[in-house]
């Protein structure tokens, strides 16, 4: 019995530590042509599906009309949110100029 549970224990440690990490990329207008950058977290409750703040990407971006947004799910993030089962999922916006 205790071998059974080990191994379960373990299978479910790796199988945690395999996920990937989330990244959604986009660019508007012709790109950065600056190479200014800003970042920005967004924090949610439950997996991502109750937010509290999220970042806007257009206000990030200001009066730039060429930028890229980069939304991830970074290493902190992923810590935070196993540390929290789920409870607290926090992403971070990137906004190139």
């Amino acid at each position: 019995m205790k071998k059974i549970i080990i191994k379960s224990t373990l299978i479910f440690a790796l199988a945690g530590s395999l996920t990937s990490c989330y990244t959604q990329s986009y660019i508007v207008g012709n790109g950065p042509q600056r190479g200014v950058e800003t970042t920005e977290k967004s924090h949610y409750l439950v997996y991502g599906l109750a937010p509290l703040k999220t970042a806007d990407p257009v206000k990030m971006a200001g009066d730039a009309q060429d930028y890229s947004v980069t939304i991830q799910h970074s290493f902190i993030d992923g810590v935070l949110n196993a540390l929290t089962f789920g409870i607290y999922t926090p992403t971070t916006t990137k906004v190139v100029k």
